[in-house]
């Protein structure tokens, strides 16, 4: 799997290795051994190219924990600029996601880093035809590798400048993230009218306000680019309004 930190935040040390670079190749490797769709996803991966570049119009990332809006806030932008929607991991490997989720944290991790890449190149693609709108980019593989890893309270992250918020240097990056954020009650009575069946990510926020904390705050200590907070409690028009006034002024459109 490709190299540098990109391939998935080390939240510690001795997690480098996981994280890509030679150690990261040898893990995607043996993977592709036990795991035949992690062999699918790395002949995905090697035809990407390396540094792939961005076109003219602006890419957008939105991010947040589920029942923050994500969903219907991405595809409403996406109409109100005639734009492109993705999503990630992008479709060509999310088939694969509920096999990846069952696997250990360094391989699971490994598969999302890996759709991270991919997805840089189709936004490369779609960037030079319209504006790119981003349903979850790389801030989500950092905040929940972070969180997982980190045990404890907030308090017990990674210091703030510590080089795991940091954006990977061979990954493209978007023009502007924006982190949509509700109240913890609000996101359960939006979850709870959903009735779908929880990611595990999804029931350890539930069962565990320590996780959601550290989530949180890991997206809020994200750097190059920042997450840009919005509240997402409104009504969808007022959420979109103030999405849209953000972007004008953030991308010039």
């Amino acid at each position: 799997a490709r190299g540098g930190r990109g391939l998935a935040p080390p939240a510690s040390p001795g997690d480098a290795e996981a994280a890509g670079g030679p150690g990261g190749s040898r893990l995607s490797l043996q993977c592709a051994g036990r795991i035949p769709e992690a062999g699918a996803v790395l002949d995905l991966l090697e035809k990407c190219p390396e540094h792939p570049k961005k076109g003219g119009f602006p890419v957008v990332v939105f991010e947040g924990l589920d029942a923050t809006g994500k969903t219907t806030v991405t595809q409403s932008v996406k109409n109100s600029l005639n734009g492109v929607l993705l999503r990630s991991p992008p479709p060509c490997i999310s088939q694969w996601r509920t096999i990846f989720d069952d696997e250990p944290a360094p391989i699971k991790r490994a598969f999302y880093a890996a759709g991270n890449y991919i997805l840089a190149s189709e936004i490369a693609k779609a960037s030079t035809q319209a504006p790119v709108i981003i349903d979850r980019y790389w801030h989500s593989t950092a905040a929940y590798t972070i969180a997982t890893e980190i045990s404890g309270k907030v308090q017990d992250l990674p210091p703030v400048h510590d080089e795991v918020y940091q954006w990977p240097e061979d990954l493209l990056k978007p023009d502007l993230v924006l982190l949509l954020t509700v109240d913890p009650e609000e996101r359960d009575r939006r979850l709870q009218r959903r009735g779908l069946e929880k990611t595990k990510e999804e029931a350890e926020l539930e069962a565990n306000s320590l996780f959601r904390q550290r989530v949180e705050e890991s997206y809020r200590r994200m750097v190059n680019p920042v997450c840009q907070e919005v509240d997402a409690s409104p009504s969808r028009e007022e959420v979109l309004k103030t999405v849209l006034q953000l972007i004008k002024n953030h991308c010039a459109l």
